[in-house]
């Protein structure tokens, strides 16, 4: 006895008619997912690299979405129980050849079908055993490498945090290192302000302590020799002299002490000389008073 037509095979179907393809070529790919659950079909389906593999993957979604739509089926449940491709029309086509023949073009198309139908208990039962064992290894699989990369990240946050802290306290000890070196640079500077205020002003200033104690000295020197050639004399005439010698001398003290100190010898050796011209009037005054007295 024969078996069941291909047309009347049980299950859900689906059927592309008329699609410009040889039937031949949709057949390779019908030959590897024929007996299939749907879900493996699929991954075949979706691994193939021909042109009919996205045809017959289009017909096997719409067979699968007719057994769920219509037949109430649970697509998990499913696999191909049937895929065949039938020969369509065939245009014949003529192109031109050498000696005025005409070469034969056969343009052919195919129909292509997909049946799908529930898997028996027994299958079933296997398949679902062997889903859930799958899923389990995917999960383990899963698991361990969630954890890898989880420990990968940890390592890498740990090593980021030590080069965070390791900066930190670079640019700490760079900063301490900077404040040590202003600090000792301020000191330096301190040191060096108090080196030069304590060498270099007591100087000037001794200079000019020396300058103003040698004028007062000379000073002093010349009011003392006036006082004692002016104090022997007798007469009114050398009193008068030696008075207006002290005025000119009590003048020219006052005109020192006004005057700003200059340390230059010379302005003192013209002071001097001026101080000095009332003396020799009064020495001039007193031999005129000898000889006078001689005569007498």
């Amino acid at each position: 006895m024969t078996g069941p037509k291909l047309n009347e095979r049980p299950g859900t179907r689906a059927t592309l008619r008329g699609y410009h393809m040889s039937a031949s070529k949709a057949r390779v790919v019908l030959n590897l997912i024929r007996g299939e659950d749907v879900t493996t079909a699929r991954d075949i389906l979706a691994g193939t690299n021909r042109e009919a593999a996205d045809v017959v993957g289009k017909v096997l979604a719409s067979a699968v979405a007719n057994a769920v739509t219509n037949d109430a089926m649970q697509a998990d449940e499913l696999f191909v129980s049937a895929a065949y491709a039938d020969e369509g029309v065939t245009m014949k086509r003529f192109t031109p050849r050498a000696r005025g023949r005409a070469g034969k073009i056969m343009k052919r198309s195919c129909h292509i079908t997909v049946i799908v139908s529930r898997l028996d208990d027994e299958r079933l039962e296997t398949l679902r055993n062997a889903r859930t064992a799958q899923a389990a290894v995917s999960r383990t699989r899963r698991v361990a490498s969630s954890r890898r990369r989880a420990d990968q990240q940890a390592s890498l946050n740990k090593r980021e945090t030590a080069a965070i802290e390791a900066a930190e306290n670079e640019a700490l000890e760079a900063e301490a290192n900077a404040n040590a070196t202003d600090v000792f640079e301020d000191e330096a500077n301190e040191t060096d302000v108090m080196e030069f205020d304590t060498v270099d002003t007591p100087l000037e200033d001794l200079e000019a302590t020396d300058g103003a104690e040698t004028e007062t000295g000379t000073d002093e020197t010349d009011v003392m020799e006036f006082d004692t050639v002016a104090t022997p004399l007798e007469d009114l005439e050398a009193t008068d002299g030696a008075e207006t010698g002290t005025d000119k001398t009590d003048k020219t003290d006052k005109t020192d002490e006004t005057e700003p100190v200059e340390t230059d010898t010379p302005d003192t050796a013209d002071e001097t000389d001026v101080v000095e011209t009332p003396a020799e009037e009064t020495t001039d005054e007193t031999d005129s008073t000898d000889t006078t007295e001689e005569t007498k």
